[in-house]
């Protein structure tokens, strides 16, 4: 079982940055490929960025040249850097951690754009 703790949301407004973490409970996060998920209100949960275990990155289009995943292994932590925050970027953020079939999510940390 791996723990994953969410921290870095907030209010922003338009045009400004956030830096979203991931602190992951486990001493084999790098076994783990990692991914950020954001879902607003009434809406699907939608797969924003993903890093895999050999650091290899994927964004949905809407972020791209926005956001920035990155891993630190050694603090077994992901991230994700939002620059450029749009209204529509407001959600509720999560960390997802997979290996083979097994996937563990964080509790979500709610991020706003709004003036």
């Amino acid at each position: 079982q791996v723990q994953l703790v969410e921290s870095g949301g907030g209010l922003v407004q338009p045009g400004g940055s956030l830096r979203l973490s991931c602190a992951a409970s486990t001493n084999t996060f790098t076994i783990y490929a990692m991914a950020w998920y954001r879902q607003a209100p009434g809406q699907q949960r939608e797969l924003v960025a993903g890093i895999s275990t050999g650091g290899i990155t994927d964004y949905t289009e809407s972020v791209k040249g926005r956001f920035t995943i990155s891993r630190d292994n050694a603090k077994s932590t992901v991230y994700l850097q939002m620059n450029s925050l749009k209204p529509e970027d407001t959600a509720v953020y999560f960390c997802k951690a997979r290996f083979q079939n097994l996937n563990y999510w964080g509790q979500g940390t709610q991020v706003t754009v709004s003036s």
